[in-house]
């Protein structure tokens, strides 16, 4: 499986183009890393450059990016509203496919180590990269900002993770970090909101306002309420407006709408509203997801609705295009890298084109269709859901129904995806048909090759019959509780499952032939004959109930 990591470098320059120009071409020139976004700040003097690729060129480009930043950005001249420590001023390191927390800690620190030694640069690593409990925190490190960086370096508490403590008037120092950086925006006055808010919380103080301190002079806290949150709040010219800036460290502690939603109560506290908000860099689809389905559920509507809907509903509902428009094909990672594939990808493709297509010498075939019907199975007994969450006199069932909403989406999305994954079996067959085979070696290797993309042209349809078999269920449920006016439809979604189970279970059939693996045969073909007899009784089952039922409500 292959791995994806995100890097969101910030640097300390946010009004001369041609300086970021330079270090965004150090980042392209790093092959299988492709650049997502860059997000300049005139107010802050900063840009959020957010890049994704495979761990070792990602690490790679990030220190091409350092290094060039550390040349042409001079800190002794730079000023801005935003807190910083370098020219780099951070460069977080997160987690986007098959990869977890603990291996994004490590590239961090191998990054780290390669700044430091190679360019000099003092490195501190801080959240979960922390080599120490003082440097969990990014503000404590910041403390004292670029100017204060002198004289911290030589005090040995504050020695660098990695490089030597000398001072580098030019680049400052750079922070590696994991977390996910996510900013929105209000129109309160905000310093009050988010230290009432923010993780650090607030200083504690007495009757007359002075601030209490323990034994060793340090000041006391009272906690904010949301964890995992590092918060300011400057004005932006630009917005004319007050903006609370966040740093969500971790958005499955604390999520975006969380945090609106806290900011929101806030703010209407003291006489203020939210207008909206804005998130800098691009944003993981799942944090996205996350807030649509919390604002629909706020609304009573079912949950069970396509991506895109929920997508939208999180658009609208943060306010995410309140001073900039949201494209989500520009800010959400996942819809990003999709671009460069979304146009050899069958499913997003007209249903005219896809049938003219399909009706000529092509490579769409049965495999593709049935997975079509499943997808169209999946669709129907969805919309019975969402046809019963909310409908008077099916109150008890509003639950379970948009459970079974949900659930058919995700059934549907994976039907789809099974589309191109059947045309791309097929292709396999016919490359490895098609290598030489001259030579003994040749049509030894040629020999294997179509072994294995035989017996993949043989798991695709296998893994849509072992799907069919999940979601035939599903349909019986809806049937059972949905409602009355849409029985029919039902009836339609286990037909196209029983059409699209036997197209499938054909295709296993008609490629089986071709393997000489026997063992592997006599085990996966048995496994299909089960599937597809236990889908056909449920079928028949549903497809006797739903006549019944409509006949009665006939008479």
């Amino acid at each position: 499986m292959q791995k994806i990591i995100e890097c969101v470098p910030n640097f300390s320059e946010g009004k001369s183009k041609s300086i970021i120009d330079e270090i965004l071409s150090e980042i392209k020139s790093e092959s299988q890393v492709e650049l997502l976004d860059s997000d300049m700040g005139a107010d802050t003097n900063r840009t959020v450059v957010t890049f994704v690729g495979s761990p070792e060129n990602v690490i790679n480009a990030a220190f091409k990016a350092i290094s060039k930043a550390s040349q042409i950005i001079d800190m002794s001249k730079h000023h801005g509203t935003h807190s910083r420590i370098g020219a780099t001023d951070v460069c977080p390191i997160i987690p986007v496919k098959n990869v977890t927390m603990e291996e994004c800690v490590e590239f961090a620190k191998r990054l780290g180590e390669r700044v430091g030694n190679e360019l000099k640069i003092p490195v501190y690593l801080y959240e979960k990269a922390a080599t120490s409990p003082d440097r969990v925190n990014l503000a404590t490190i910041r403390a004292g900002e670029y100017e204060g960086l002198e004289q911290k370096l030589k005090d040995p508490k504050w020695k660098p993770d990695y490089g030597e403590p000398i001072f580098n008037p030019r680049a400052g120092a750079t922070i590696i970090a994991y977390n996910v950086n996510l900013n929105t925006k209000d129109l309160a006055i905000g310093r009050d909101i988010i230290f009432d808010l923010r993780e650090y919380g607030r200083a504690k103080r007495d009757d007359k306002g002075e601030i209490i301190r323990d034994d060793n002079g340090k000041a006391l806290t009272i906690p904010g309420r949301l964890k995992a949150v590092k918060g300011g709040v400057w004005y932006v010219e630009k917005y004319q407006r007050c903006q609370i800036t966040m740093n969500l460290v971790n958005f499955h502690i604390t999520s975006m709408h969380q945090a609106v939603d806290e900011i929101e109560i806030e703010a209407h506290k003291r006489g203020c509203r939210v207008t909206g908000s804005e998130i800098i860099g691009v944003v993981p689809l799942e944090a996205i997801l996350e807030a649509g389905l919390h604002y629909l559920k706020k609304q009573g509507k079912s949950q069970g609705v396509s991506e895109e809907d929920i997508v939208e509903c999180a658009i609208q509902s943060l306010g995410l295009s309140d001073v900039v428009p949201f494209d989500p094909k520009e800010k959400i990672i996942e819809y990003k890298l999709a671009q460069s594939k979304s146009g050899n990808q069958w499913m997003n493709k007209p249903i005219r084109t896809f049938m003219n297509d399909l009706s000529s010498d092509s490579f769409l075939g049965g495999g593709s269709v049935s997975a079509l019907l499943g997808a169209l199975s999946s669709s129907l007994f969805t919309m019975v859901a969402n046809l019963t969450v909310g409908k008077k006199g099916y109150e008890k069932n509003w639950e379970k129904m948009n459970e079974i909403a949900i659930q058919g989406q995700k059934f549907k999305d994976w039907f789809l995806e099974q589309i191109d994954e059947d045309i791309s079996a097929f292709n396999q067959v016919i490359s490895s048909r098609r290598l030489p085979q001259k030579t003994d070696s040749e049509k030894e290797k040629r020999k294997k090759e179509v072994e294995q993309a035989t017996k993949n042209a043989v798991l695709v349809p296998f893994s849509v019959l072992k799907k069919a078999s999940e979601i035939v269920d599903f349909i019986a449920v809806a049937l059972e509780n949905g409602n009355v006016n849409a029985l029919s439809d039902c009836g339609v979604s286990a037909m196209c499952l029983y059409s699209a189970s036997w197209g499938v279970y054909y295709n296993i059939l008609i490629n089986i032939q071709y393997i000489d693996d026997s063992v592997w045969v006599n085990d996966i073909k048995p496994q299909a004959d089960d599937l597809l007899k236990s889908l056909e009784e449920k079928v028949f089952k549903i497809q006797k109930d739903c006549k019944t039922k409509l006949e009665k409500k006939e008479n």
